[in-house]
């Protein structure tokens, strides 16, 4: 391949299967899964195609290189070797921030400023300079120090991929953009069929799934570290969003649903919804889930459910449990997805057990992802 490199898609815990599928859709096949990250062998112009459309990924990381560090000069010596100069230009501006789990070197800011020393050295060798204007493109560098093992990158993303630029409003504990968009490709919606969230907050579920379902790019309408490098040229980010903006489906019709008791959360769910281009493809209402009450057949719910505290009192969690069981106890043709830290959940709804548990994390807080799976609607001949 040439002008090869290695990419990694840093991701939450538990999603590494979402991201490996959306990376094989994207047509990278070569990628080496582990705990919360993906590698893929790139080149540098894939850079802002996985930017922009990667959409359950927290960041596309270039990796620099990797080696043994159990000691300052080791970090010092394997971070001076690698061609720095090959990406940070003369005028860019880096910073260095770092991690270290379970490593002898246990001091982030002694790991963070022996890396900037190397680096800064590594660059007035090749520059030939011992002084550096830093008013150019910004390199954010990043090192990561697990089990003696040293990984040195640099950020192409800026800020996280979950900062979609469309969520004017939050909610009190918002979910992130990159976990709705995987807790409905982990569920069994597709665009022709029915979608619900009767506790929709401010929206971030639907407006992910009407994203996916128009293939909008997520990354689209945002702006990205690596655009000001000169190693990736400017024409690669003009073809990605070109490509990006001519693949959108203008012409399909979705029907998904938000609903919340909250009359504020439903103002700010179709202000986020427009900002993100999707407000007709959903319907939001002001609705009690307790006033529920469903006519179809068949559908999918998804749903990000409050965890007790910020209901201010079980009593109302569990009385929203217990609505929701008698709504869809007998639609058997639905399939229920409720992202929840309350681990009590399933004693509550009591339809059946959940087919599937999963462990992730929204944000730094534990929680589990309850799937229920429904009858599938008849195909219908013709």
């Amino acid at each position: 391949m040439k002008n090869k490199i290695t990419l990694i898609a840093t991701l939450s815990f538990g999603l590494e299967a979402v991201v490996k599928r959306e990376l094989q859709a994207l047509g990278f096949h070569n990628v080496h899964v582990s705990n919360g990250k993906v590698e893929i062998e790139a080149t540098p112009e894939d850079i802002p195609t996985l930017n922009l459309w990667l959409r359950s990924a927290d960041r596309i990381l270039l990796k620099m290189g990797e080696f043994e560090a159990k000691d300052f000069d080791t970090l010092y010596e394997g971070t001076y070797a690698l061609p720095w100069e090959e990406w940070i230009e003369e005028d860019g501006i880096f910073t260095v921030n770092g991690v270290s789990v379970n490593s002898t070197l246990e001091s982030v800011p002694a790991c963070q400023s022996i890396v900037k020393k190397a680096i800064v050295e590594r660059l007035g060798d090749e520059y030939d300079t011992n002084w550096f204007q830093e008013d150019g493109a910004e390199f954010p560098v990043k090192v990561s120090i697990r089990k003696d093992i040293a990984t040195l990158t640099l950020d192409t993303s800026g800020t996280g991929l979950n900062r979609r630029g469309y969520r004017i409003h939050a909610g009190p504990a918002p979910l992130k953009e990159t976990l709705a968009a995987a807790l409905v490709q982990l569920s069994f919606w597709r665009d022709e069929r029915l979608l619900l969230d009767p506790m929709c907050g401010s929206g971030t579920i639907l407006i992910e799934a009407a994203m996916i379902g128009r293939n909008i790019a997520p990354g689209l309408n945002r702006a990205f570290a690596s655009e000001d490098w000169d190693r990736i040229p400017s024409t690669a980010w003009k073809q990605a969003r070109d490509h990006a903006r001519s693949s959108i489906i203008s012409d399909k019709d979705l029907n998904l649903f938000g609903y919340d008791i909250d009359e504020e959360m439903i103002y700010a769910s179709k202000s986020n919804a427009k900002a993100a281009g999707v407000a007709k493809d959903i319907v939001f209402e002001q609705k009690d889930i307790k006033e529920l009450w469903i006519d179809q057949e068949h559908g999918i719910v998804v749903s990000n459910f409050p965890y007790g505290v910020k209901m201010g009192g079980y009593a109302e969690l569990n009385n929203i449990y217990i609505s929701l069981h008698k709504t869809f106890r007998n639609k058997l043709g639905w399939s229920l997805y409720v992202l929840t830290a309350d681990k009590k959940f399933p004693d509550y709804f009591k339809r059946a057990r959940p087919n599937k548990t999963r462990k992730l994390f929204n944000g730094a807080l534990e929680v589990r992802y309850y799937q229920y799976f429904g009858e599938k609607p008849e195909q219908v001949e013709g």
